[in-house]
């Protein structure tokens, strides 16, 4: 029997890519936060999802590796192909953002240029391309080197490190530098579209493209465009964490011409509606002002309008922003639906395809969004034909029904009705308070059943009057249930959060409060921009025909919510809403009727590792650490991303961080600057249980972007790395310098230090200390072979 996949990689393809000039620091292994399952009502992570091999080029040692390629690794007896499939997968659709696909089973590889279409016939590993081969391939492709002044943000280093991005955040991002520095080539309007979910982290991927920018010296100045003002907020403090004050927010008062990077809304610059004159922005900001634009939810506000703000800098890098998925299926004929095309048109011509799309079923897939179910409803008191969901109601469906005018509340009788009311019209002109008062008590039933009434809840209603009538139903719904189980109320439970009602002032108790408000019942005030990560159902009470507004009502309830523990959402569809969205979407996830999703205490055992706590549930692990002074449970991604932040600042590259690590004093002073600052290294191996490695790789993946080895892998290439060197020396002192080296793969670092290292059976067979000593210098010998052992 052959190798296992492991065995393969280890002892096959780890030193024929060593050979062919692919050292540690080239080599990345891209990780998933895990898919969310559903197992007996409860939500719980799976393992987290690997790429075995991304493969980079530096072309500098404190550069930003930029990625080319990747490989997936099979076991040795396994056609060399056998995961080419998977490896395409990974790369479909600019996944990962590689033109180069690979496939091994240690022998032979298989290769997809994703360029070109093309799949090799099988090869040996000797004749694996070299980093200077694929750079080349990449460069002749782009139109530009990577040492060209255009290329320059695109290999500058994140400023947090590595372990503060996740794998299609750095691809969105190396996909707008290329995009950028290609453009500049050629000359041609240096323009970028992205399409993310809502929640996959836009505002990270616009921060750090700017930062990069920046530290390349490429920004003169930067403005950060938005359409509320809850967005601007949230921008603002993402850009002051990088920017500090030269990031500052333009108010009607003040257009802070002074800052580097302006963050605004549509309605400061009097670029929102037709209604709008441009004269703040025409006013404060001369043509080509700014050097670089980010248009965040791109898809929103007349084109008409905001685009001057592009019009007006037709020389800046140009970066628009959508979490509306590029291709919407449009199901009728609509106004909402031809205007979203319209919009969508808008964009497309001005800043391209997109050059890069991550869409919520992926996100989903690899666990950075909440798993979604929809549960469709269909409440319609009688309704005469199955075909009025979708296209309204006659008057002869509404017989003696109880109807009221949706504005003035008085009643109507239905032999005065029009003929027809589409589906709008109804829920707009039109009330049934019967219909009202079923629908909420069939919503109010399901949270009964899955988890309990007091469940963080935004329900989308028709207008203002609308949602008056179902909050005050669902409250008189939730009275009753308090009263019959003896139950305390909350005050308020639900309550109306609209423009008309102030329902900005509501955002922060929604949000935040654990013990009132609720359900939200609203009109279009919580459609954007607005991060309640512990909303546990979105409920549609009102009739929808625009896919980017559907899109971005659903997107309130993706997040996922360390602190609430919340892995997943629910969708209750009273208007067949959900039919505009995609099927690969639509019921992922269905637990069990009848069933919370929250774990009990019992379920929560407690790790303390170096004096932090590690809090582990059924929706995941999660750190206890001090946040603005005060402990708080910390999503483990949250505190790795915090955790290689410090680590960078304590020593900025790889080649710093390895020469601090072989040093004992220096490795001590540094662990032990990083538990002062509030962050465990140790944390790292209890968390995912990676007690097979040393510190040393998972401190080097989490900063760096290294590929982790295990402590054995790591001593078995010490071997083969560096054979010419080992040659060099008297067989005694390398079989002795061997011998030492396996102890690494049972102690780790600590083991190479141990008193009592000469003293191991091993290692005195070998020859022991006095093979060293016949060098006349053993201590830098050792010193010499310890470093090796750490080096790509």
């Amino acid at each position: 029997m052959g190798l296992n996949e492991a065995d393969t990689r280890a002892k096959l393809i780890d030193p024929a890519l060593h050979e062919r000039g692919w050292t540690e620091e080239l080599i990345c292994r891209e990780q998933t936060a895990g898919t969310v399952e559903i197992a007996g009502g409860r939500p719980r992570r799976r393992g987290r999802g690997r790429v075995d091999y991304t493969l980079r080029v530096k072309i500098a040692a404190d550069a930003q590796p930029v990625a080319l390629a990747l490989i997936e690794a099979k076991a040795e007896d396994l056609a060399p192909g056998h995961g080419l499939e998977q490896a395409k997968a990974y790369a479909a659709g600019k996944r990962l953002n590689v033109p180069f696909v690979f496939a091994s089973n240690g022998h032979l590889f298989v290769e997809c240029d994703r360029l070109t279409g093309r799949t090799s016939l099988p090869q040996p590993l000797a004749a694996f391309p070299t980093p200077a081969d694929l750079r080349r391939r990449y460069e002749a492709h782009h139109g530009f080197t990577l040492d060209a002044a255009a290329a320059r943000p695109l290999v500058t280093r994140y400023p947090g490190g590595e372990g503060t991005r996740r794998y299609y955040q750095d691809a969105a991002i190396r996909a707008v530098l290329e995009k950028i520095a290609a453009c500049e080539a050629t000359g041609e309007p240096r323009r970028a579209l992205l399409s993310l979910a809502t929640g996959a982290g836009k505002t990270f991927i616009a921060v750090n493209l700017l930062r990069r920018i920046a530290d390349a010296r490429q920004l003169r100045r930067a403005l950060f465009l938005c359409d509320r003002d809850e967005l601007r907020t949230q921008g603002l403090a993402a850009l002051h964490t990088a920017f500090g004050n030269d990031a500052a927010a333009a108010t009607g008062g003040n257009p802070q011409k002074n800052a580097r990077v302006v963050v605004a809304t549509y309605q400061t610059l009097g670029v929102d509606s037709d209604a709008g004159d441009a004269s703040f922005l025409t006013t404060h900001y001369p043509e080509d002002w700014f050097s670089h634009i980010v248009i965040d939810e791109c898809h929103r506000s007349a084109w008409g309008k905001w685009s001057q703000v592009l019009m007006r800098n037709p020389g800046a890098v140009q970066i628009g922003l959508t979490a509306t998925p590029r291709q919407i299926e449009v199901t009728e004929a609509s106004r909402e639906a031809l205007d979203d095309e319209e919009v969508s048109a808008d964009n497309l011509r001005h800043f391209g395809e997109p050059v890069y799309e991550y869409d919520m079923a992926q996100a989903i897939e690899d666990g950075y969004l909440a798993a979604c179910e929809v549960d469709c409803r269909d409440i319609f008191l009688d309704r005469k034909e199955e075909n009025e969901r979708r296209t309204g109601v006659a008057a002869d469906d509404l017989g003696d029904k109880r109807i009221t005018d949706a504005t003035t509340g008085r009643s109507v009788r239905s032999e005065v009705v029009r003929d027809h009311y589409n589906a709008r019209q109804f829920e707009e002109q039109l009330l049934l308070p019967d219909r009202v008062a079923a629908m909420a008590q069939d919503l109010f039933a399901h949270l009964v059943a899955t988890g309990g009434p007091e469940q963080k809840t935004i329900v989308f209603c028709a207008r203002d009057r609308h949602a008056d009538e179902v909050a005050a139903a669902l409250n008189n719904l939730y009275a009753e249930w308090c009263a019959a189980h003896d139950q305390p109320r909350v005050e308020p439970y639900a309550f109306k959060c609209t423009a008309a009602s102030g329902g900005n002032d509501f955002l922060p108790e929604l949000r935040g409060s654990t013990r009132h408000h609720f359900i939200a019942t609203t009109v279009d005030l919580l459609t954007t921009g607005v991060d309640v990560p512990c909303v546990r159902n979105i409920v549609f009470f009102r009739y929808l025909r625009s896919p980017i507004a559907f899109y971005q009502m659903l997107g309130r309830g993706t997040r996922i919510d360390a602190a609430t523990g919340k892995l997943m959402f629910r969708v209750y569809d009273y208007t067949d809403a959900t039919r505009l969205m995609g099927e690969e979407l639509r019921s992922r996830y269905a637990p069990p009727r009848g069933h919370g999703e929250g774990p009990g205490p019992e379920a929560e055992p407690i790790l303390r590792v170096e004096g932090f706590e590690v809090h582990v549930t059924d929706a995941g692990q999660y750190v206890v650490a001090d946040v603005d002074g005060k402990a708080a449970r910390v999503p483990v991604e949250e505190y790795r991303a915090r955790l290689a932040a410090r680590l960078v600042a304590e020593a900025p590259t790889l080649d710093a961080f390895r020469r601090r690590w072989v040093v004992a004093a220096e490795r001590h002073a540094l662990l032990d600057g990083l538990v002062a600052a509030g962050v465990s290294p140790a944390l790292l191996a209890a968390l995912d249980d990676q007690g097979a490695y040393d510190l040393y790789d998972l401190l080097a993946e989490l900063g760096y972007g290294l590929a982790p080895r295990t402590r054995r892998e790591r001593a078995a290439a010490f071997t083969y790395k560096h054979r010419g060197w080992l040659a060099t020396l008297p067989p005694e002192a390398a079989a002795t310098l061997q011998a030492v080296c396996r102890q690494f793969a049972e102690g780790g670092t600590d083991g190479l230090e141990n008193p009592r290292l000469f003293q191991t059976p091993e290692v005195v067979r070998a020859g022991g200390l006095a093979a060293l000593k016949g060098l006349g210098r053993p201590v830098e010998v050792l010193g010499e072979a310890k470093s090796r052992i750490f080096a790509a």
